[in-house]
């Protein structure tokens, strides 16, 4: 029964009208989030295939197959039309893929631990990429809608499998973009002629892009032979068709590097769907340049480009609103993660960029150490790679941004693009032995090849040390605390364990401004404050993060 009393009636009438409103919005916001499939050029479906187990993590689709390698990488071969090959890429890797995304969904659910905070952000990045597809070439959305079709249903909740798979790969630019999580802060380097040893293009660099260990526990390679365009070689995971780290059958390598971003308002095309573009159809400098001009994109990154038919290497620098091409005039090139151009160099957000983070100190110690490597081979670029010390030396404790090898990297990678020869780090991190291949021989037996174990370059010996020991020690505690600060996962840390916390990694800041963070959480403030003030006596990564430490010690100064 409609109540008498006026004001009520009219309270009533209100909420009434609000939720009215809020039901249209919400159903015209499930209407514009939803992504149409691309057209298809195949009426076939996943059941048009049989996936034929070979032996112990073997598996072929006709002339496809899938393979695990004796150190643990998982190498794919993939040919034919778009649809077709995507169709074939999830049947083979249905089950990686699958951990891929458990491992993706529960590290950003430890990164977000609201269950409210998680559907509204699950909200933004639907309104944010509703017209994703628009920006994605049509190439590109039939094999992606292909792989999507062997996606779990697990994850249905989140969003169909087509639009949670074009999500997944604009999840790099999100993640740099809109939150500057530090989960991407790549170096690489190019030197040529007399530098090298044999006067060859030798290009290197580190992914450091981190979204937990079981991410990264599953790497794989594929030697993608499509029906058009070049053939070409990309590291990445199980389920990613961009590329972040690859090199065609011409010489043409791509290596992303994330810059500073100003605060985007609507997707465009994914920056690893560029690189891919540029893989697939460039055969020098100029061409992957007028790909890049033609693309829109919505975050800043720097793409390092080797050529073997120019016999050199250039950085395409692109943002949102504009995009230069920077060439160093010399045989060698370094980049990090912020711009050297003629058209970003006066920016502010560039000028802050370099001045507030840790991309200026990896830069210069990544030219320090070129300059004592030439001539330059394999191993001593893979041995840059693995630097784990600040400029001039200095020691600044493990995992520090400021270091070329913050123990974070998803993978490092070696190219010698006159040659078709790469190099793939294996786990841990960039730490583990490089495994070589030759795109030459590999596309030209159609996707065989034998493993040159003679080729490959050795473990860095820090894998065999103590201090290796310690930090991954080190590091499970980092874990337990943080999932404690920011998820409020019960820990409760003994004296004993604070101490042997401090002593695995005695001179970085992280161990005392992790402290700090605990016992801030468990409002001990005086320690707290004590263990902020130790931090800041060592080498902080970044103005930013030093800033941040100061802030927390004046928050803890005010509660306490």
């Amino acid at each position: 029964m409609w109540p008498k009393n006026k004001v009520t009636r009219s309270v009533l009438k209100t909420i009434a009208i609000f939720l009215l409103i809020v039901g249209v919005l919400f159903g015209l916001f499930i209407w514009r989030i939803r992504v149409p499939a691309p057209k298809l050029e195949s009426n076939k479906t996943i059941e048009s295939y049989k996936r034929i187990k070979v032996g112990e993590d073997h598996y072929t689709v006709g002339n496809c197959w899938l393979k695990k390698n004796k150190q643990g990488i998982w190498e794919m071969y993939l040919e034919g039309k778009p649809y077709e090959r995507g169709l074939i890429y999830g049947i083979l890797a249905k089950e990686l893929m699958e951990k891929q995304e458990v491992h993706f969904v529960n590290q950003i659910r430890e990164m977000i631990p609201s269950s409210m905070f998680l559907q509204v952000l699950k909200g933004f990045v639907g309104w944010f990429n509703r017209d994703i597809y628009k920006y994605i070439p049509e190439e590109n959305q039939q094999e992606i809608y292909g792989v999507s079709q062997s996606f779990s249903e697990q994850f249905n909740y989140i969003g169909p499998k087509y639009y949670r798979i074009l999500n997944y790969h604009a999840a790099h630019d999100i993640g740099h973009a809109l939150t500057d999580l530090n989960m991407v802060g790549c170096t690489s380097f190019a030197v040529n002629n007399a530098l090298t040893n044999d006067s060859t293009l030798l290009i290197a660099r580190n992914f450091d892009f981190y979204m937990g260990d079981g991410f990264a526990k599953d790497k794989l390679i594929v030697f993608m032979n499509p029906d058009e365009g070049y053939k070409f070689a990309s590291y990445a995971w199980a389920g990613l068709t961009g590329v972040v780290s690859g090199m065609n059958e011409k010489g043409i390598t791509v290596t992303l590097n994330a810059s500073k971003s100003d605060i985007p308002f609507a997707a465009k095309e994914p920056i690893s769907i560029l690189a891919r573009e540029i893989l697939q159809y460039a055969g020098t400098i100029e061409e992957a340049t007028k790909i890049a001009q033609r693309s829109e994109t919505f975050v800043s990154e720097s793409l390092l480009i080797g050529s073997a038919a120019d016999d050199n290497a250039a950085i395409i620098e692109k943002s949102p609103q504009k995009m230069d091409v920077f060439e160093s005039g010399k045989d060698y090139l370094v980049c990090a993660n912020h711009y050297q151009g003629k058209s970003f160099i006066g920016d502010s957000v560039n000028i802050n960029n370099i001045k507030d983070t840790d991309s200026k100190a990896r830069f210069d110690r990544m030219n320090q150490l070129m300059n004592r490597s030439y001539p330059m081979d394999v191993n001593k670029a893979a041995a840059i790679l693995r630097d784990q010390k600040g400029v001039n030396d200095k020691f600044v404790g493990y995992g520090n941004s400021k270091t070329l090898n913050q123990l974070i990297a998803h993978h490092g990678i070696l190219f010698k693009p006159e040659k078709g020869e790469m190099w793939i780090s294996t786990p841990p991190y960039q730490l583990g032995e490089f495994i070589y291949y030759n795109l030459n021989d590999i596309f030209d037996h159609n996707g065989t090849f034998q493993p040159k174990d003679s080729l490959k370059i050795r473990p860095d010996p820090f894998l065999a040390s103590n201090d290796y020991k310690k930090f991954e020690a080190f590091k499970v505690t980092k874990q337990k605390i943080t999932k404690y600060v920011m998820l409020g996962i019960p820990f409760e840390l003994s004296r004993e364990e604070e101490t042997a916390f401090v002593a695995n990694n005695p001179e970085s800041y992280l161990p005392y401004l992790y402290l700090g963070d605990y016992f801030k959480t468990n409002k001990n403030f005086k320690k707290a404050i004590s263990y902020y003030r130790e931090a800041l006596k060592r080498d902080v990564a970044s103005l930013n993060e030093r800033n941040v430490i100061k802030d927390k010690i004046a928050e803890s100064q005010k509660t306490s």
